[in-house]
Parts: structure tokens; C-alpha cells; sequence
């Protein structure tokens, strides 16, 4: 177990696997064509209702489905271009917080406040940009990183790779953020290497 864990010191160099590429380059055709197929629905939709409704005419109907739509191009290049001109960093997790905080939800016609608790990891990486990790009611993330650990951040994805996991019973696939035993090799999700 000793050298194990010893091994699990350090970044991998399993990020150099082709399977990091493959799924950059899948996540980018699911996202245009998630975002083409909702696009055309929302054109065709308002152009169709545009035509049947009593309450908007076309051109009207057909602009608003073009504008729903091109907003939906819009963030999926954007997700897009975020991933391609993303850059490796290293950082250093500095502080970790639990707020209690509040949201609106509605019901029917009655709106009302739910609290939650939002977990944060708060990192500042090389250049001294701060990077904060939040979840809702999930301490997962929050307890998975202690002050003081070292992280990296690889160009394209989106979990951090934590420099020592040699006392983690948990990993994260840095690819799809799916949480895993540290003892597996591959991400049953996306088929990724464990960073390890």
C-alpha cells in the first residue's frame, strides 16, 4: 500500500493519452449538434406557431425563433472556443468556505425561498487569478481538497488534477468530472485514464 500511495504523488503523465483528445473533440460535435438540433426546433417551432396562432404573426414569431436559436449557437461556441483556447496552469487551493444562502423557487403561482449551503474551493494559480469551485448541497468537491494542495488544470478540461493524492480513496476524471474509486484505472463514463 506504501508504494502505491508513494506513486500516487506527482501529476501524471497519462494526460498524453489519446482518449484526452478524442473527448475534446467529441464534447465540441455534442455540443454544436445539441445546440444546431435546439436552434432549428426553436426557428421551426416559432415559424410554425407564428402561422397557427391568433396571438403572433410571422415575420414576428419566426425572428424571436431566430434569435432563441442563434442564442443557443451562441453558447455552444462559446463552450467551444473556451475549451480551445484554454491554457494549463498550476495553483494552490488557499481557502475553503461553507455559506448559507437562499434561493427563489416557484410552485404554481406561490414563489418562496429554499436555503441551501454552497461549498467553495478557493484556488489562485500561478499568475494570481482566483479560481473558485462551488456545488449546492454537495460537499464532495469541498472535501476532496484541503488548503495547501497543489492542482493543475489541463487546456480543454475541467477538473483540477491534485499534485498528492497519495491519501485520496477518491478521484475525479478530469475529462468528464466523474468521481471514481482510486483504485480504478479508466472512466467507466468516457473511457479516460485516471490521472494518477
Amino acid at each position: 500500500m506504501g508504494a502505491r500511495s508513494a506513486a500516487r504523488v506527482g501529476y501524471s503523465d497519462r494526460i498524453h493519452d489519446p482518449a484526452f483528445k478524442r473527448y475534446v473533440r467529441h464534447a465540441n460535435y455534442w455540443a454544436l449538434l445539441f445546440a444546431g438540433i435546439l436552434a432549428v426546433v426553436a426557428v421551426v417551432g416559432f415559424f410554425i406557431y407564428g402561422e397557427t396562432s391568433s396571438e403572433m404573426d410571422n415575420p414576428q414569431a419566426l425572428y424571436i425563433g431566430l434569435g432563441i436559436g442563434g442564442m443557443f449557437l451562441t453558447i455552444a461556441l462559446i463552450t467551444v472556443l473556451g475549451r480551445a483556447t484554454s491554457k494549463t496552469w498550476d495553483g494552490v487551493v488557499v481557502d475553503k468556505y461553507v455559506k448559507r444562502r437562499r434561493r427563489r423557487e416557484r410552485s404554481g403561482d406561490d414563489t418562496y425561498e429554499v436555503p441551501y449551503d454552497e461549498y467553495g474551493v478557493v484556488i489562485r494559480d500561478q499568475r494570481g487569478k482566483i479560481h473558485t469551485l462551488t456545488a449546492d448541497d454537495d460537499d464532495t468537491v469541498y472535501e476532496y481538497y484541503q488548503v495547501g494542495d497543489q492542482v493543475r488544470h489541463h487546456k480543454g478540461l475541467d477538473t483540477l488534477e491534485k499534485y498528492d493524492k497519495s491519501r485520496d480513496s477518491i478521484i475525479f476524471c478530469s475529462a468528464c468530472s466523474t468521481k471514481h474509486d482510486i483504485t480504478d484505472d479508466k472512466c467507466f463514463r468516457c473511457g479516460c485514464p485516471l490521472l494518477k
